[in-house]
């Protein structure tokens, strides 16, 4: 292995300058980084598999971020939110498929106001006590997410997209701060949720260095979960001319983040598997430990396009983890039947 591949194995970081320069690295290095991510995931969670059931409660938005399909201005999006009970009917489905994590995601919808989400947030704990909630509804208040955890929230996941602010303001509206986006990360750790962030790789006008900056940011805040996946274009977007970003790098990073944080949960994305038929399988093999499966209702799962040609949009639940059973294994790992949290602990 190269000094470079060895000091990051070492001292689970590196300079932003070591970093770039790790980035633009040879095959062969990916090579190195691929298998001792692979390894690394094995010390750590053995050849399990965690499986999340992501319920995608509502595509309705606020915000206006300029890659995204639910974006607020998007006229063309057809637009649904599931009721308490369509929730409480993927959970129990959920349950008999042996997930014991729920993912509540959605676009940032006033109509779910904080004594909504509680309400709903209390309904799922009390009826399966047994499973963890994640919640990834966007920024919101301390006092929101506070009130979220109290009613018995385990995790959130809150993607930063971008460590460079200069970056940031190229992919969001004036409205939206970086700094707003940071401090809800940092009100999530005081708090005490298991936390996630993440970026997108290739998105528009992202360079080297700014994927070094994620890098370097991912170590300081030393989450529990990071979740990235290729930049993906929507067509209703002002983004839809600029290319997708590529298996190749996004397998990287996810090497490199294994290495430097070895405990942390590393999904691979739906948009991982949508960019190549078995994106879900290399990523594992680069690293990842987490699969999403969707379990909202299929009549909804084509209207939350946050990017094209997203798959498992049409497969029912149980069809869905019958195929990824056999994808996990298929590389020698195994679903885990189990809340699967962190060992990334504070």
């Amino acid at each position: 292995m190269t000094d470079l591949v060895n000091k990051l194995y070492r001292d689970k970081t590196l300079s932003k300058t070591e970093f770039v320069e790790l980035i633009n690295s040879g095959e062969s290095v990916r090579e190195d980084l691929r298998s001792l991510a692979q390894k690394l995931r094995y010390e750590n969670y053995g050849n399990d598999i965690f499986i999340r059931g992501l319920i995608e409660f509502t595509n309705y938005c606020k915000q206006n971020c300029l890659y995204c399909g639910i974006r607020r201005d998007n006229k063309n999006c057809s637009r649904y939110r599931l009721t308490e009970e369509d929730i409480m009917s993927c959970c129990e489905e959920g349950y008999g498929l042996g997930f014991r994590t729920f993912v509540l995601q959605g676009g940032e919808d006033p109509y779910f106001t904080d004594d909504r989400l509680c309400e709903i947030i209390t309904s799922i704990k009390n009826k399966y006590p047994d499973c963890a909630l994640t919640l990834s509804i966007g920024e919101k208040s301390r006092e929101s997410y506070q009130r979220y955890f109290e009613c018995g929230a385990d995790r959130y996941l809150l993607r930063h997209e971008t460590a460079s602010k200069e970056h940031y303001e190229r992919l969001h509206p004036k409205n939206q701060r970086f700094e707003s986006r940071i401090e809800c990360l940092n009100y999530l750790k005081e708090i005490g949720y298991q936390v996630g962030c993440g970026f997108m790789v290739g998105s528009p006008y992202q360079t080297t260095e700014n994927l070094a900056e994620d890098l370097l940011f991912i170590k300081k805040l030393n989450p529990q979960m990071v979740g990235i996946g290729p930049f993906i274009h929507h067509t209703d977007t002002e983004f839809k001319d600029f290319p997708d970003g590529t298996l190749e790098k996004t397998l990287l990073m996810l090497s490199i983040i294994r290495i430097m944080l070895p405990k942390v949960l590393l999904p691979a994305t739906t948009a991982l598997a949508t960019i190549h038929p078995r994106g879900r399988e290399l990523g594992i093999q680069a690293g990842a430990n987490v699969v999403m499966p969707n379990l909202s209702p299929v009549s909804v799962r084509k209207k939350y396009q946050l990017y094209d040609n997203k798959v498992c949009t049409g497969e029912e639940s149980a069809e869905c983890i019958r195929c990824l059973n056999s994808r996990v294994e298929s590389i020698g790992c195994k679903i885990a039947i189990s809340r699967g949290d962190s060992k990334n602990i504070r």
